[in-house]
């Protein structure tokens, strides 16, 4: 059984009963037992309409529990309640207007009074809503601050001011400044008192009509629906309450001083916040005073003298003191706020008031450069208006100047620093809003350093709040728009706890308050359903100030603010003269040409060309410290034109501290690096990420070719369809290569070239190129053979497929295998397989045929950037078979084997395929190339041919021998050839020399005592130095083949870039011809002697005196004879294939020498040969069957 309608609940369907404590406990109070009283105190139950029975078992009637909804609206109930029932205590019987607020509760059980269609009904209604909205806002007012609740309590005839019709920019209501000044006028004419009294008088008068209207200020901000969006509204509201303040003072201090004062014209100067128009509810107000004669003076419409300088300033002074005294200065009624006058020149050492002149005087001769940025906010609030106007006009060209001061950036940012320092946290957790790191201060510092240096050029950014200009930076472009708008949220967010601190006892604080409470009341008044509780809050602060941080370190500390600071202001507004100007003095050769660059760089009215206006004129000047600046800009506005739509790519170099520099240094020295660049926009980001340039994994680049094989399976029928999916597939594969030489290419003109690491990269990127590739290759011809569907399983994870008869792997030769490729190489290999289990020989043997020819093709026709892969070193040449197997090689190396094809497989190194079948070819070779017979004299006299006919014969007409890099003397076909003997001889009895590198076997023939120290020195220096002047022609001219590749530059401009990619100082590139001869003279000498020598001479060691491991050069055991059926084997000449740029070097003279090795069964050719022919050998062999 149910009671009435506030009764509890007998039965299992009753009604629950809420009691007082979960009431409140809901509505949001904490002290519950003082709520109670509250509720039930005498003064409140007078002001409330008359109490019903209990709307529940709780004890509280239908009024009071929708009191209590309404305070739970409020950011503290406790505090709004308890303020309420003191402000009823307050008014006692005299508060029928705060009755009249309140009568609307007692309706409220009945949804609200009636009245009909009529007109009084109406009229009744719309005053019922005006009601509820005044004792809404009255209620948010109490429940935030108490220092409001104490001055209603003082002062309950001001509670209209918050009513609606009252509100700050209500209509037909007047403005602040004429409710002051009115305030203080009536005081001042009410004759009630006189001298001291009369002042105080008009003092309180004003200081009460500023916190009445501070009601209404803060009425709107503790009402609006969005907070945040509300700040700019409180901080222009209050600035204006300030001047308005300010100006009513100057008032009351006018009257203080007496007749005296009206000759005395004083311009108040609003400085920091204030002048900004973002003031808090408590700041200190910074101004600055300017005095002068008023213009009746001026004009000598007053009889007598006027009054001079000195008069001017005393009364200026007793101005400025007595409206100090009316604004800051105890009294009848609180003060509004400190007047801090600080920001004048000199400081508080400074004198308080000064002439105009004065001033001029003092910033044009003695003010530091953080009195520029002080001066940025300058804007006349109060007094003499035509004096303040002249203050401005005056101090306006030194602020946007002030960056160009020498130093400038620097001294500010050394400014922010010792800001931080000083207002240290003091332990603890850091609760600073305004000055702890990533606080306030860091957005307005960041924002006024960007307005300092650019807005001498860009009139636009010429504004003084600190939100109005972040827009503008970032319209502009000045700021990119994602940071701009988190600066902006994070500054709303930080200015707004920043309020709310202040307004709950109107004091000054820039700190978050510790007590629970005091966080709990900030976070209800902001937003209870995200920081309602203390943890809530504090975590969204710490991730403000923690995003305010990053953005302020990444913006304030920008290289480009450093330089553009050094510019003038016709430089960064890139007026064609002094652009033109400025174009000739860094070493530009066409300023013509340039200017039609910047032009089309920057014209218009788009994001892209504002902010390419921002960032050429600092770039010119980094790009004319390049050897080359004309084709850096173009080549800048080339990829601007391709890429600078994409929007992290203007933003990455406006934004970071080295990416824009690095760029203007590759641009202006690596036209192929730039190439590569256009071609992989994405590349650029590394050079805001020095980790980008580091080489990657080899095992990951492998893994990546394969995973985008298996996205791209082989599911066509017909072959011109395979062909395209291969074609595809083949383009994104390269593509890893392509990323890599961008990726090396980028380091080299950015450190300096460097041969092992760019050949470590492009090794490794070639490596699973081919490896992928191959997989590819092999996916064809068994598509091919057995059908689509043979292949649809797909890829296994090692690469192979189901359906192929053999297993395949590449040898890589040459430079290739010993990992020495640069930019100009190709790729020489040898293709290897070995049929499966149960497979036939020779249908595997013709799969491995057409898959290596695969290879070849697929790789060769690859857009837009070919490998070409090299197969003529491999047994019987161009007339041979593509692929052979162990058996098949092994065959051929016993029976027809010369030490031309010794020296090739030094270099042979497993690249790609089956990992096993590799090994096994190189331990196949091993006894062969590292034979423990060494080399005799016989072999060494074939080498010396060889290498005698190579100098002779493939060095390009019209070349200097001693200017080409590669076969010149003292070159590296040289130093290859030095090494590659050593090993020959030495290797089986020096396990250092079985290696596949040049400066390996170099660094093993010195431990070994087969080189001196010095020797290997010249020979290392000779080698690296040829290796970087290799790789700096193609990265300077953009030239990747042709025989001025191999060749020392000769140009000017060549030399000039060779000579900075190799890291020479500007102006010192000449030089480079001297060096490279000198090494290459030494490096000559030794190879004469390790290669061209007496046989079986002693070596010298011009070092001294050295431990040796070994016999001499030419000392060793001739290897036993054998039959040779033939010597005219056919193979490719040297003839046959390109001439003098194969980037490959000993094998140059390899494939000379297979001219000499054929089977008898091939037709003889026409081919130069050696005068005598190597002894023929029975029997024996390398091999341990042989």
């Amino acid at each position: 059984m149910t009671g009435g309608r506030g009764g509890s609940a007998s039965g299992p369907f009753g009604r629950r009963r809420t009691s007082l404590r979960a009431r409140l406990v809901r509505a949001g109070f904490v002290e519950i037992d003082r709520a109670g009283s509250c509720l039930h105190d005498e003064a409140l139950s007078r002001l409330l309409p008359l109490a019903q029975a209990p709307l529940d078992g709780d004890g509280l009637d239908p009024v009071r529990v929708a009191l209590v909804e309404e305070l739970g609206a409020t950011a503290d109930p406790d505090l709004a309640l308890l303020s309420l029932a003191r402000l009823a205590s307050a008014v006692g019987a005299r508060g029928e207007e705060l009755r009249e607020l309140f009568r609307p509760l007692g309706a409220a059980d009945r949804g609200g009074a009636g009245g009909g269609d009529s007109a009084e009904g109406d009229d009744t209604a719309q005053d019922g809503r005006a009601r509820d909205e005044h004792r809404r806002r009255l209620l948010a007012v109490m429940g935030s601050s108490r220092a409001l609740g104490d001055f209603l309590i003082s002062h309950p005839d001001h509670l209209a001011a918050l009513s609606p019709a009252r509100a700050i920019d209500a209509a037909d209501r007047p403005p602040v400044d004429a409710v002051l000044t009115g305030a203080v006028r009536a005081s001042l004419s009410a004759g009630d008192a006189a001298g001291r009294a009369r002042i105080d008088a008009a003092t309180a008068a004003m200081r009460v009509a500023y916190r009445d209207r501070l009601l209404a200020i803060a009425a709107d901000d503790l009402t609006t629906s969005d907070p945040l969006g509300h700040v700019p509204v409180v901080v222009e509201r209050m600035t204006r309450l300030a001047d308005a303040a300010l100006e009513a003072g100057l008032m009351i201090a006018r009257a203080g001083v007496g007749p005296r004062a009206e000759d005395v014209a004083l311009a108040v100067i609003a400085m920091g916040k204030t002048g900004a128009r973002e003031l808090n509810y408590v700041s200190d107000v910074d101004v600055v005073y300017v005095v002068g004669p008023t213009s009746r003076v001026e004009a000598s419409e007053r009889p007598g003298r006027p009054v001079d300088e000195d008069e001017l300033v005393r009364l200026g002074t007793e101005l400025a003191v007595e409206l100090a005294r009316a604004t800051s200065a105890s009294g009848w009624e609180p003060p509004l706020w400190p007047l801090d006058t600080a920001l004048r020149p000199e400081g508080k050492d400074g004198a308080l008031v000064r002439t105009l002149e004065s001033h001029v005087t003092y910033y044009e001769r003695w003010a530091a450069s953080w009195e520029f940025q002080a001066l940025l906010k300058a804007r006349p609030c109060a007094g003499d208006a035509r004096l303040g106007a002249a203050y401005a006009r005056a101090v306006d060209p030194f602020v946007w100047r002030a960056s160009s001061r020498d130093n400038f950036v620097d001294d500010a940012r050394a400014m922010r620093r010792r800001v931080e320092n000083e207002s240290g946290g003091g332990g603890g957790e850091d609760r600073r809003i305004k000055l702890g790191p990533g606080g306030l201060r860091d957005v307005e510092f960041t924002v006024q350093l960007l307005q300092l240096v650019h807005g001498r050029g860009d009139a636009r950014l010429r504004v003084r709040s600190t939100l109005g200009a972040l827009a503008e930076l970032s319209a502009a472009g000045y700021v990119g728009r994602s940071d701009a708008a988190e600066l902006d949220s994070c500054y709303r967010l930080l200015r707004l706890l920043e309020h709310r601190s202040q307004l709950y006892r109107l004091q000054r604080t820039h700190d978050l308050p510790r007590g629970e409470a005091d966080l709990r009341r900030l976070g209800r008044g902001i937003d209870r359903r995200v920081m309602g509780g203390p943890e809530a809050l504090w975590a969204s602060f710490s991730s403000a100030r923690r995003r305010v941080r990053a953005l302020h370190e990444e913006i304030y500390y920008r290289p480009l603010l450093t330089v553009a600071a050094t510019l003038s202001a016709d430089e960064m507004a890139l007026s064609p003269q002094a652009a033109r100007e400025r174009l000739k003095a860094v070493g530009y050769l066409d300023p013509d040409g340039a200017l039609r660059h910047i032009h089309a760089l920057t014209e218009g009215v788009s994001r892209r060309a504002a902010i390419q206006r921002q960032l050429l004129p600092v770039m010119i000047g980094w790009l004319g410290q390049g050897p080359d600046p004309d084709n850096g800009l173009l080549s800048f506005r080339l990829l601007s034109e391709r890429i600078g739509g994409s929007h992290w790519y203007l933003a990455m170099l406006r934004d970071s501290r080295a990416a824009a520099r690095s760029l203007c240094h590759v641009l202006s020295t690596a036209r192929w690096t730039t190439e590569r660049l256009a071609e992989r926009p994405e590349s650029i980001a590394w050079l805001d990420d020095a980790g980008g340039l580091i080489a990657r994994d080899p095992a990951a680049l492998r893994s990546e070719v394969r995973s985008l094989l298996r996205r791209r399976a082989l599911v066509a029928d017909d072959e011109s369809d395979l062909e395209r999916q291969a074609a595809e597939a083949v383009h994104a594969v390269m593509g890893v290569r392509t990323r890599e030489l961008v990726r090396a290419a980028l380091a080299d003109s950015l450190d300096g070239v460097d041969p092992e690491r760019t050949a470590r990269i492009l090794t490794d990127a070639t490596d699973a190129v081919l490896d992928g590739v191959l997989s590819l290759a092999t996916g064809m011809v068994v598509a091919s053979r057995d059908g689509a569907r043979a292949v649809e399983s797909g890829l296994r994870g090692d690469g192979t497929w189901s359906g192929a008869l053999a297993r395949h792997a590449v040898i890589a030769m040459g430079r290739f295998g010993g990992a020495e490729i640069t930019y100009a190489s190709d790729a020489d290999v040898l293709f290897v397989h070995e049929a499966r289990p149960g497979a036939d020989r020779r249908e595997a043997a013709d799969e491995a045929e057409a898959v290596a020819r695969l290879v070849v093709r697929l790789l060769s026709r690859a857009q837009p950037h070919s490998l070409e892969v090299d197969a003529d070193l491999r047994p019987e040449g161009r007339r041979g078979p593509m692929s052979r197997s162990p058996g098949s090689y092994a065959d051929y190396y016993e029976r027809w084997s010369s030490v031309w094809e010794r020296q090739a497989l030094l270099r042979a190194r497993a690249c790609a395929g089956d990992a096993g079948l590799g090994r096994a070819f190189e331990e196949l070779v091993e006894p062969l190339r590292w034979s423990p017979g060494g080399l005799d004299d016989d072999g060494l006299r074939e080498i010396r041919r060889l290498k005698a006919r190579m100098e002779a014969e493939r060095l390009p007409r019209g070349t200097t021998p001693a200017r080409h890099l590669k076969l010149g003397p003292g070159g590296l076909s040289d130093v290859e050839w030095a090494a590659q003997v050593l090993q020959l001889r030495h290797a089986a009895r020096v396990p250092g020399l079985r290696t596949t590198s040049t400066l390996a076997a170099l660094d093993a023939a010195r431990s070994a005592g087969l080189l001196g120290a010095s020797e290997t020195d010249d020979l290392r220096s000779a080698w690296l130095l040829a290796s970087r002047v290799r790789a700096a022609n193609v990265l300077g001219t953009g030239r990747d083949h042709g025989t001025r590749v191999e060749v020392l530059p000769e140009g000017q401009r060549e030399i000039r870039l060779v000579g900075r990619l190799l890291g020479m100082a500007p102006g010192r590139e000449r030089d480079l011809e001297d060096l490279y001869r000198r090494r290459a003279r030494h490096a000559r000498r030794i190879v004469e002697r390790v290669v061209f020598g007496r046989i079986c001479e002693p070596r010298p060691d011009p070092a001294g005196p050295a431990p040796r491991a070994g016999g001499d050069v030419g000392s060793g055991t001739p290897e036993p004879p054998r039959d040779r059926p033939g010597d005219d084997r056919a193979s490719s000449t040297a003839e046959e294939r390109r001439t003098g740029a194969t980037g490959e070097d000993e094998t140059a003279g390899h494939r000379a020498g297979a001219s000499r090795s054929r089977p008898a069964s091939a037709p003889a050719r026409s081919v130069p040969r050696p005068s005598r022919r190597a002894p023929a050998r029975r029997g024996g062999g390398p091999y341990p069957w042989s």
